[in-house]
């Protein structure tokens, strides 16, 4: 968001960062146009207007795939989804990834294969993993080579116009694209010792819809025994994500996501048990309110920057880990955060940051207790929190409970 809000006060066009395609920073660069600074409320409710439009396109890709019924059981099935929940209220990509992909793989199933292509290249310009989109859109003009042409052709020019600098800093781009997507290959902190990625995955969508996805796993089942046109598009593109997926050690859940909305379009094909399925969709239902409880708290790190702007002066140095609060007027120095094949930061260690001037250091359990379960693949990273808690003085601690949501945060003085 802040590089969204620079776009519109004096940074022109050129993000300078692709770690993610350019489209959804441009698409809320003008409702950050009349904000003083960048403003993460007004980037929350361009994200929820998307995600009410992924939920509409899945609607719209089932009604077109198996029915009215269907698009019914889709849309139920994207609304209480725990993931798509969680995310709708967070300025990420993935659910506006997920609107492009239901909104292209609809244009596939109704034949429009040059609007799919745009379609398809717009959902890139989310984020990159819409580039599969290439295989069903394939599948879907099998055999109309004109059009598929035309339609790969229009996916390119769509993508190249939502991220236009992506060609100006060609270079760039290429590089830090394939860093995001290496980092994801190589893991990520918190997931040193998860199951292997095709079962991660799958429990990743079994907490998004619950005994529902039994449902579509029976739908995509169906689909591969008869292989419609229909059928083979929805399935080409399910089978050709979740590959890329297998071949990842983050097992974030919004990265299953994109496939939400085709699953939920093959459960929706059995008339006889739509009853069954909406009843199903019950249980992510109950687990998303009960996600939604822990927002009627304060968060931890809310009730920490209210603490150190009362109590640390202004100009202090601090040493601070990431996921912990953000507070301005601070002169921080700013831990990496630990993972699989990063180097170790030298800055964690308490004599260094003495002989540099930080007598305050800012930790979370965002990072530490993932740090802790890890002992075996970060022992330089846990011996500097065991050592920190040994030593320095703990000046503030709040962990979360009934009034407190979010991680611990503590505060040491060296």
């Amino acid at each position: 968001m802040p590089r969204a809000w620079k776009l519109v006060h004096g940074g022109g066009g050129d993000p300078h960062w692709f770690d993610y395609p350019t489209l959804l920073m441009y698409v809320n660069a003008p409702f950050q146009a009349w904000q003083s600074q960048p403003s993460y409320l007004t980037a929350r409710i361009v994200g929820l207007v998307l995600a009410l439009g992924s939920v509409a396109a899945a609607w719209w890709l089932a009604q077109r795939a198996y029915g009215e019924l269907a698009g019914a059981v889709a849309a139920a099935a994207t609304t209480v989804c725990t993931i798509h929940v969680v995310y709708s209220r967070e300025a990420v990509t993935d659910v506006p990834l997920t609107l492009g992909i239901a909104a292209a793989l609809a244009l596939m199933v109704g034949g429009r294969i040059e609007l799919a292509g745009i379609a398809a290249g717009l959902a890139t310009g989310f984020k990159y993993p819409g580039v599969f989109l290439v295989v069903p859109l394939v599948v879907a003009a099998w055999g109309r080579w004109r059009r598929l042409a035309i339609g790969l052709t229009l996916m390119a020019f769509a993508f190249l116009a939502s991220s236009p600098f992506v060609l100006v800093h060609g270079h760039q781009a290429w590089h830090e694209a394939f860093r995001v997507q290496r980092r994801a290959r190589e893991g990520w902190l918190g997931f040193e010792h998860d199951h292997a990625a095709p079962i991660a995955f799958v429990d990743r969508l079994w907490h998004g819809l619950g005994p529902a996805l039994i449902v579509a796993a029976l739908g995509l089942v169906v689909a591969l025994v008869r292989r419609s046109r229909t059928d083979v598009v929805l399935v080409s593109f399910v089978l050709v994500y979740f590959i890329d997926l297998m071949t990842l050690r983050a097992h974030f859940d919004r990265y299953v996501l994109p496939l939400v909305p085709p699953l939920a379009a093959l459960a929706g094909r059995f008339r006889a048990l739509v009853p069954v399925t909406l009843l199903l969709l019950v249980v992510p239902l109950t687990w998303t309110i009960r996600n939604d409880k822990h927002l009627t708290r304060t968060d931890t790190r809310v009730v920490a920057v209210h603490w150190i702007e009362r109590h640390i002066p202004r100009g202090t140095r601090i040493a601070a880990d990431p996921s912990t609060p953000q507070v301005t007027g601070l002169r921080v120095l700013s831990l990496q955060l630990p993972g699989p094949g990063r180097p170790f930061d030298e800055n964690r260690s308490l004599d260094r940051l003495r002989r540099e001037g930080i007598r305050l250091v800012l930790v979370s359990g965002a990072v530490t207790d993932r740090v802790s379960k890890a002992r075996d693949r970060y022992p330089k990273e846990s011996a500097f929190y065991e050592q920190l808690a040994a030593s320095a003085r703990r000046v503030y601690y709040l962990s979360p409970g009934d009034r407190y949501a979010g991680p611990w945060v503590a505060i040491y003085r060296l």
